[in-house]
């Protein structure tokens, strides 16, 4: 099976529909597939939907789709430095999901294992818990959520394998190994492709086993909230 291909654009033939749910990995700007989300945005994809802890920045991450209104709505965790974001919401013209975090992360996992549903208790009692299923297990209030079965996954990661065997760095674990795991394609944009052997097994965070598609690309890397002190003088 193929797997390697030259560009995000390539990656991505046959493989986009306006109205399709996209799952997308990255924690605040780390990890985020941002070449193949220029790729989305350059096909001119429209009416998606996007599982995704958070919309990056304005113009950066899902934030550009959002610029160019491509995006109809959003499940996520946290809109806090997209004000592009905040405006469509607020105005109505964006679908907005709230989901904490775990839930998300666990949402995804289940649809990528098979799981229709769960229960937890996170968000019983609030707002994330209306409309939704009440069941009481030992004396405890827990709300069913429902799995995320995404169409297609793009992920970021740092290495990978030419079978698509996948090593993340650091925060940009978080939500992309769940976010890959629950699409029917997932496709992979990585920085570095080694040969078959030399990643350690011990060391591989997402087998290749979910991972049809992959590119390697140079990425801008940014920094969402920089954060410095003056330097003392003696």
């Amino acid at each position: 099976m193929k797997k390697l291909y030259g560009s995000a654009t390539e990656a991505l033939d046959g493989l986009l529909s306006d109205g399709m749910m996209i799952a997308a990995g990255g924690f605040g700007l780390c990890g985020i597939p941002e070449l193949l989300l220029q790729a989305i945005k350059d096909a001119g994809t429209k009416d998606l939907t996007f599982a995704s802890n958070n919309a990056g920045v304005d113009d950066f991450g899902i934030g550009i789709l959002l610029q160019t209104k491509q995006v109809k709505k959003m499940l996520s965790s946290y809109v806090g430095e997209n004000a592009e974001f905040m405006r469509q919401y607020l105005s109505g013209e964006l679908e907005l999901e709230f989901n904490p975090q775990g839930t998300l992360a666990e949402r995804m996992r289940a649809g990528g294992c098979g799981i229709p549903g769960f229960y937890t208790k996170t968000g019983v009692g609030t707002v994330i818990a209306d409309g939704k299923e009440h069941k009481d297990f030992n004396g405890e209030t827990y709300i069913l959520e429902k799995g995320i079965f995404a169409d297609l996954s793009i992920v970021k990661a740092w290495k990978a394998d030419e079978t698509g065997n996948l090593v993340f760095r650091k925060t940009a674990r978080n939500f992309n190994p769940p976010a890959a795991m629950c699409g029917k394609i997932c496709v992979a944009e990585v920085e570095e492709i080694v040969p078959v052997g030399s990643l350690d097994p011990d060391l591989i965070h997402l087998p290749g086993i979910y991972v049809n598609r992959l590119i390697q690309g140079q990425h801008e890397k940014r920094i969402e909230q920089r954060t410095t002190r003056r330097q003392e003088t003696v």
